[in-house]
Order: structure tokens, then sequence, then C-alpha cells
């Protein structure tokens, strides 16, 4: 049922809402999230250099910790997905930074690398929560104009996140054996500050009308955008007794479901297993100044998101993803093979590298999005992240042991491999999305849903 048949005359479609100050908070309450993901998966690669003495870690240990969050990221997105889309964004966006900040808290009191391994695996739920409900709300409530802009600022925000991470880290590590500890309760801090903003906000409206609650739609846009706003262009989602990780797979969607999953895989495995031993991989490279090479590396993380957020509305989608992989891919390829270049063309090179992944990884925030339906964005998401973690954390753990057994060169040569085939099949696959209504796809997956049902 077309729910707009029962508005009055409006003068602006919802996806051509304006920009309104409510806008500019739930995209701060949306990348205070992203920043506090970004910082606690950054924090931990620095604080075990300090840990592993006092916990007695060999590298198998440290592989395992460097993963750990990312193994629990993929548990958490997986199962946040079908439930965002059935009971609604909200209430997990609201209170999942609360037992963030607690499970934070927690790895101050740590006495053994199996505590804080627990630990880092219920951390990384929590975080795979936020990535699903984070993406999921912001885009349903942002302008089509300048959706890619706002969904970029997450992608600003996890780059920020991460590279504070490291400077705090590099700050602290000075500061007797015991810094570590403070390093990691640090990732409480920004959890608790963007708490305020999460819980007055309301329901997606686009939720709430693809799910027959079209009166409480028509309230949140009045509120926040103003009568002169239509409610979105949803279709009150069919009952199907197939779930929704299957119907992502239905014909009509499977495309579009493997390139999310694709993309995201193929662009974060090269991102964790460099990122999260930056320090480690540029001591392998012979790099005297690992520390200060890992922070130039953090700072072109944080170079590319900004660029990419000045670009992800002039280039095409396809323009950004292909071409950041494929650039990617050469660059780590000269690393991999080369071994006279100066130090100072190392470090740039990384830099570059890091910069290019960084830029990709703005479509992370919006390209995945705009691939799914309303009824199955959150579950989609999820499965992307799921998708794409347990590669990234795969090749966490597997990093430290490949570099100790056959050398950093091999490793890098692995990761020009992953960018390489992403390239590749997001080449031959990848639908272009950026003028698209958000709800361009949900005619699909009704019509899949009602076939179904009969």
């Amino acid at each position: 049922m077309d729910t707009r048949a029962q508005q009055p005359p409006t003068t602006r479609e919802y996806d051509d809402a304006p920009l309104r100050l409510f806008h500019i908070r739930v995209a701060i309450s949306s990348s205070g999230g992203a920043f506090s993901d970004g910082y606690g998966l950054g924090i931990i690669g620095i604080a075990l250099s300090g840990a592993a003495p006092e916990l007695s870690l060999t590298p198998v240990w440290i592989g395992l910790l460097g993963g750990a969050s990312l193994a629990g990221l993929f548990a958490g997105a997986l199962l946040t997905g079908p439930a965002a889309d059935r009971y609604g964004r909200r209430p997990i966006f609201v209170y999942n930074m609360v037992i963030l900040a607690v499970l934070s808290a927690l790895q101050l009191f740590i006495h053994s690398g199996g505590q804080l391994l627990a630990l880092r695996v219920a951390i990384g739920f929590l975080l795979g929560t936020d990535y699903v409900v984070n993406k999921a709300l912001l885009i349903e409530f942002t302008p089509r104009r300048v959706r890619g802009r706002i969904m970029g600022l997450l992608s600003v925000a996890w780059a920020g996140g991460y590279a504070c991470a490291y400077a705090v880290g590099f700050a602290l590590a000075g500061h007797g054996s015991e810094s570590w500890r403070w390093m990691l309760l640090s990732s409480a801090v920004p959890c608790l500050l963007v708490l305020p903003l999460r819980i007055t906000l309301p329901e997606s409206p686009l939720w709430l009308v693809n799910h027959g609650r079209g009166a409480a739609a028509a309230a949140v846009v009045r509120a926040k955008f103003g009568p002169g706003v239509a409610l979105p262009h949803g279709t009150h989602a069919a009952q199907t007794h197939k779930s929704r990780w299957r119907r992502l797979f239905a014909p009509a969607l499977r495309r579009y479901t493997l390139v999310a999953c694709i993309f995201f895989t193929c662009l974060v495995i090269p991102y964790f297993a460099v990122g999260t031993f930056v320090a480690q991989v540029m001591s392998a490279m012979h790099l005297k100044s690992n520390y200060v090479g890992g922070l130039i590396y953090n700072l072109g993380l944080l170079a590319g998101a900004i660029v990419g957020l000045l670009v992800v509305d002039r280039l095409t989608r396809r323009t950004v993803v292909i071409g950041s992989l494929g650039l990617a891919a050469v660059i780590m390829l000269i690393l991999s093979v080369s071994s006279s270049l100066p130090a100072i063309a190392m470090i740039v090179l990384f830099a570059a590298f890091a910069f290019l992944l960084s830029t990709a990884s703005n479509l992370v925030y919006v390209y995945v999005p705009e691939l799914f339906p309303t009824d199955l964005r959150a579950s989609g998401i999820g499965l992307a992240i799921a998708s794409s973690r347990i590669g990234s954390a795969i090749s966490t753990f597997l990093l430290p042991v490949v570099v100790d057994a056959y050398g950093i060169r091999t490793a890098l040569g692995a990761c020009v491999a992953v960018l390489a085939l992403g390239a590749g099949l997001c080449q031959r696959w990848a639908p272009e999305t950026s003028h698209l209504p958000l709800g361009a796809l949900d005619g699909l997956a009704v019509a899949h849903s009602q076939g179904d049902s009969a």
C-alpha cells in the first residue's frame, strides 16, 4: 500500500527535503559513533606493543587479540541487521554506546590474554551493532542531494577516531609499563560523549512507513522537516517465510548483495591487516622511525577520508570504487617487490596507500546502504560487514604470523592480490546508484516477497 496517497498535497518529496539543523544533529550523533568505532579498533594495535611483555603474548596471541574485535564485529553485524529491519533502527542506535563504554572501561582491569580476548570480542560485537544501525538510520534521514557528503562524514569520523587512537597511544607509550591499560580505557570516553545526542532521536520515517506506521512517520516528518515535506516513497513490507538473508540472494537483488560484500571485503582486508600492525610493518620494512611512519600512515587515512568526502558527490560511485582499489593495488605492488626504495619514499607510498583506501572507505557508508531496499537495508549492511570481517579478522590474525614465517613482502603481496580482485569484480558487476531515490529498490524486494507468499 502506497502511504503517499493518504497525504495532503506537498511541495517537496522526502528525498528532496531541505537540509535542516535536525539533519546535522543526526549526522553528529552518527559520526560520534563512527569516531568511537574507529578509536576502539585503532587503539588495540599500539596498546598490544606495551601489553605483550606483561601478559606474555606470543605472535599467535597478538594476532588473536588484533583480530578479536573484527571477529566480534562479524557476529554483531550479522545478528543486528535482521533485528534492526524487523524492530527498528532506533533502539539499538540509542543504547549500544552505553554498553560499549562499560566494556571499554573493563579493559583497565584485565590480567591475562584470555580476559583481554573475551573483552575484545564483546567490544567488537557492540561495534558491529553500531556499524549496521549507524549507516541505516543516517542514510534514511538524509536528503539525496547531500547524501554522499553527509554519509561521508562517517568515514572522516571513523578515520579521525582511528588516527586519534594512534596519536593518544603514541603520547601515552612512554609513561610506564601500565600505560597500555590507560590507552584501552580511553576508548570509553567518546562513547559517553556521544550518548546524550542519541537518546532523543526518533525512528526512521522510511522504516515506519514500510512497517505500516504512516501516522508515526508523518509526525516525525512534520516535526523535524516541516509541513511541506511528503512521506518517504515507501511500500508496506510484505510478509514472507524466507529469511532476510535468503531474500538478499534472490535473483533480483543478488548482484547488489555480491557487490556490497566483495567491495567491502576486498577493501578492509588490507586496511586492517596493515593498519592494525602499522608500526610492526614499518619495522619489518627496516624503517627506523616506525612510529613516525605509522603516524604519517594514519594521517594519510584521515586525509583520504576528507578528500573522499569532497569528491563523493562529484564523481560516480563506480569511479571511486574501482579507481581507489586499483591504484592502491599498484602502490602496494611497488612496495612488495622493491627492496631498494629510500625510507622516505616507502613512508610516502604507505601514506598514499592509506589515502586511497580511506577515500574508498567513504563509499562503505554511502554506496553499500544505497544497494539495498528499505526492508532489507540493515540486513544487507550487516551481511556485507560480516563478510568483510571474516576476511579482515583472518588477515589480521595471519599478518604477524606470515611476516614472522615468510617475511613482510609476502604479506604485502597477498594484499595486492585482494585489491586487484576487488577492482576487477567491481568493474564487471558494480551498478551506479548516485542519483537513485533511496527507496528505488523497494519495489523489487516487495515483488519478490509477494511471489514467495503466493
